[in-house]
């Protein structure tokens, strides 16, 4: 086991990385940008050290700045959280160089997974189903009509270095499939550093679930079961769930299967994700691997007990596993549920007019392994306050466990018209199981 880790990320995924480190008794380092010098994982790490400016560019993504900080502070090894670094296989090649030991899967599985239409290859050719589409990546937009009459409308175009919901663009006619393209190409090319786009068959009223796993690097491979993540806005999950609800058994060991049989055909080793479309029928697709951990891993966490840090850890120290299958609690023994909701907040019905957060939107946290608040506004944070007081207010994080009399204040997120038309609105202050049963009957 290592006697020091390197925490290559900072926020909610720093903290949670933070505690796992403290239970196995390894040292945690955070490396942060100056931006960060303040925040609560700086607080709680064993030690710190600033790998550059405000700019993530210059800080959270630069490379040798990163492995530097490993060197100086005698890390044997680096935990990239998700987003920055986390899927970025030049990363784990230079780790891999300098002795250090990326914690997460290999440099090979991620380029594999981290090209979307090479990864349906990959799923086609270990029979695994896939949307049908286009087999590579489009050359132009002249190739994308040929596709498109193919395959037929509505469709779909995606980046195939995508994720997060960016690069991708829905075509319901045959007027649409060019300017499309051309858009989806640009985004691409903006947001990832590749234009390639591939497109697939735009499956209407499908959900979207998805398989955790885990694999040892002596070949044994095990799920923790699906999570439904079917309530989105724009592309970005709101609601996650698990078990997932309504799922015909033949169906659910069929994605557990698939999932299996993806991960298996590049060698996959440590916590992996393999995400999937399931039409009305419960036919399902495979649609993408995302080769780390994600953010909402706690849900998988609540159902089986299995803290996928500390596996990640494990793992990647060269511990074996140490169980099969049939030792997996398993998931359908009730379900829990991760609640999203839009970055910017509003003033509540009743808020003063001075923006302060306060009165009815009181929202309490209990403690324990089954409740973790990511972060939110506290006491006395403004709204519509000058952008200095925003930007602190929004570094604030909280650390888990949160004790029981923690409490925080919040409004109505931007998108409560929309909830408010699931009838959800009034039960926003106190998410419950109504709440979820509500915006579950719209996808449903």
């Amino acid at each position: 086991m290592f006697h020091k880790i390197l925490i290559a990320n900072r926020g909610e995924i720093a903290l949670r990385i933070i505690r796992t480190c403290r239970e196995l008794g390894i040292r945690s380092v955070l490396a942060h940008s100056k931006a960060d010098a303040h925040s609560l994982p700086m607080k709680v790490a064993d030690e710190t050290i600033c790998v550059g400016p405000d700019a993530a560019r210059l800080s959270y993504l630069n490379i040798p700045a990163i492995i530097s900080a490993a060197a100086v502070t005698d890390s044997e090894a680096i935990h990239p959280g998700y987003g920055f670094l986390a899927e970025n296989p030049a990363f784990a090649e230079v780790c891999r160089a300098c002795s250090i030991t990326f914690i997460g899967p290999s440099p090979e599985a991620i380029r594999l997974m981290g090209d979307k239409a090479q990864a349906r290859q990959i799923a086609m050719q270990a029979g695994v189903p896939v949307v049908p589409g286009s087999e590579v990546a489009l050359k132009d937009s002249a190739e994308a009509l040929e596709v498109a009459e193919r395959i037929g409308y509505p469709l779909i175009f995606k980046a195939a270095a995508g994720g997060g919901g960016r690069g991708m663009r829905i075509v319901k006619e045959r007027a649409e499939v060019v300017q499309a393209f051309d858009a989806c190409q640009s985004e691409a090319g903006a947001a990832f550093d590749s234009s390639e786009v591939y497109c697939e068959k735009f499956i209407e009223n499908a959900r979207h679930v998805e398989v955790q796993v885990l694999g040892d690097r002596n070949g044994l491979r095990v799920h923790l079961g699906e999570r439904d993540c079917s309530v989105q806005r724009r592309h970005q999950k709101l609601v996650e769930e698990s078990p997932a609800p309504l799922l015909p058994a033949e169906t659910r060991d069929g994605l557990r299967r698939a999932a299996l049989t993806v991960a298996a055909a590049v060698n996959y080793v440590n916590a992996g994700t393999v995400e999937f479309i399931v039409d009305a029928h419960g036919h399902f697709y495979f649609i993408e691997m995302n080769a780390r951990i994600q953010v909402e891993h706690p849900v998988t966490e609540m159902i089986t007990g299995i803290d996928l840090v500390r596996e990640q850890i494990r793992i990647a120290g060269g511990e074996p596993l140490g169980y099969r299958q049939n030792a997996v609690l398993r998931p359908e023994r009730g379900p829990r549920d991760r609640l999203g909701a839009p970055r910017r907040l509003q003033r509540a019905r009743g808020q003063p007019s001075d923006g302060a957060l306060r009165g009815a939107a009181l929202l309490r946290f209990a403690a324990g392994q089954d409740h973790r608040a990511r972060r939110g506004p506290r006491r006395g944070d403004r709204s519509n306050a000058p952008r200095p007081a925003r930007d602190r207010a929004r570094r604030r994080q909280d650390l888990y466990p949160v004790p029981p009399e923690a409490h925080g204040r919040c409004g109505v997120p931007r998108g409560a018209r929309q909830q408010r038309r699931a009838g959800a609105a009034p039960e926003l202050m106190d998410p419950s199981r109504e709440f979820l049963a509500a915006i579950r009957a719209r996808v449903t």
